[in-house]
């Protein structure tokens, strides 16, 4: 058992970077056996080397399930990166020219298994072009890219584009191989797709976003970087361009690539407590980290006294963006929080006040069951017209969520940039909470894609 004592005091409250929302980040790599884990949303541009872009300072955190080792420093930008130019997608003299001293692409390696294609090396694809695509699938970050991603594959595989996704897990859930098919089939990637649950390939490549994208030339050398969301235009532009250094013909291919999704408002006008909420948060082992080095997600001082620890918590009844309460009976595991009781009317819950267009969490059942929970914003049940992709309703009104496997469920969906107050009940003992992600797209999170879409679509 671990346990700390440290004092949540005003000035550790205060500590907290700008939270901005294009890329999820983890430390530097370790000489450790243990993968890196994620701890902030990040705004990131397009880089031209492998080398991630430096920014201001802030913390990161541990892996989890992992010795503690000292408070790590990570580039965390203090502000969203502005949009990338226009890009004009013509052809191969628009990309910058290979000088040859370009990092030769490390080889793949570590790998669970293969999805979507039998085992191969990034050497038996020379004279092809690889995008290596880093990604997880309860990222939303990474899940936001994806409708990029399967256009560029129906556009330019037969052109000699070759994607690997290299899924390399945030949570222990992801290591699992059904949970990450399943998620492959529900978002409808056709890519090969290989299962880095030990971090290997990720630490070849001295990579630390999710998502990351890599793009190699047919001589096997890296000509371009990008981490986070965002330049689809700029990444879609040295694909075709590196397609034709390779002697592609793309005359009879568009050029034209999916409009990218607009900000809802300029946030580098929003302060601490108006701008967007960061990614929350409610295992105990983030939550210890971010404690000692900035800020902490779940604003409760017991919660820190030990961990796996059944405790009745009570709400404050005001709360700051930015961070987690409880009402009830919770057990603070490592990467969760769980509902430690049966109860009958909802009287346990987590609360938090959020501004975004849109609210995602990842849950899952405790021993594999199934349950509900209730969703309610500013204390009344969610409205229709406010409601997430996974939201449906009851005779009475009361929107409400069933959790049946472990994943992203989209939970709010504004128009508009808003700020609300948002509380999550069950009374099943198996629901349980990894984390909650926000977006701040105009009309809401676009384009959602997954599980819950395939299941709408009869799939």
């Amino acid at each position: 058992m671990k346990s700390i004592r440290i004092a949540l005091t005003t000035t550790a409250l205060l500590v907290t970077a700008a939270f901005v929302f294009a890329a999820c980040s983890a430390p530097e790599p370790q000489t450790t056996t243990e993968a890196p884990a994620a701890q902030s949303r990040q705004a990131s541009t397009s880089q031209q080397t492998i080398s991630p872009p430096a920014a201001a300072p802030t913390a990161t955190l541990p892996p989890a399930n992992t010795p503690k080792p000292a408070p790590t420093a990570t580039p965390v930008p203090s502000k969203p990166a502005p949009a990338a130019e226009s890009a004009t997608l013509t052809s191969a003299h628009k990309i910058t020219p290979s000088t040859g001293n370009e990092q030769t692409v490390p080889e793949i390696r570590g790998i669970e298994s293969w999805i979507n294609s039998e085992p191969f090396t990034f050497e038996e694809q020379r004279g092809k072009v690889v995008l290596v695509d880093f990604w997880t699938y309860t990222c939303v970050n990474c899940i936001r890219t994806l409708p990029f991603l399967k256009a560029w594959h129906e556009k330019y595989a037969d052109k000699g584009l070759v994607i690997v996704g290299v899924h390399t897990p945030e949570f222990d859930f992801e290591k699992d191989r059904e949970n990450v098919i399943e998620a492959t089939e529900g978002f409808g990637l056709e890519w090969p797709i290989a299962q880095d649950n030990d971090f290997k390939t990720w630490r070849a490549f001295n990579n630390r976003y999710w998502p990351a994208k890599y793009l190699v030339d047919k001589d096997g050398l890296i000509r371009y970087t990008h981490f986070g969301e965002g330049a689809y235009e700029e990444t879609e532009l040295w694909i075709r361009g590196l397609l034709e250094e390779a002697g592609a013909d793309l005359s009879d291919v568009s050029a034209s690539t999916i409009p990218e999704p607009d900000h809802a408002t300029d946030l580098r006008t929003k302060d601490r407590e108006t701008g967007l909420t960061r990614e929350i948060y409610a295992g105990f082992e983030r939550n210890y980290s971010a404690l000692l080095s900035s800020a902490p997600y779940v604003l409760h001082q017991e919660y820190y006294e030990e961990e796996d620890a059944e405790l009745f918590y009570t709400d404050p009844g005001e709360y700051r963006n930015h961070f987690l309460y409880l009402q009830g009976l919770w057990r603070n595991e490592a990467e969760r929080l769980v509902h430690a009781r049966e109860t009958e009317n909802y009287e346990d819950y987590l609360a938090l006040k959020f501004n975004a267009t849109s609210v995602n969490a990842v849950m899952s059942p405790v021993n594999g069951g199934e349950y509900e929970v209730r969703v309610l914003l500013n204390d009344e049940p969610i409205s229709p017209e406010a409601a997430g992709t996974d939201v449906m309703f009851d005779a009475d009104g009361n929107g409400y969520i069933v959790v049946d496997s472990a994943r992203m469920y989209h939970i709010v969906n504004l128009s508009e940039y808003q700020s609300h107050e948002l509380k999550l009940s069950s009374n099943s003992p198996e629901f349980s909470l990894f984390a909650y992600t926000f977006g701040a797209y105009d009309g809401g999170e676009p384009a959602p894609t997954g599980p819950e879409v395939a299941a709408a679509n009869g799939g």
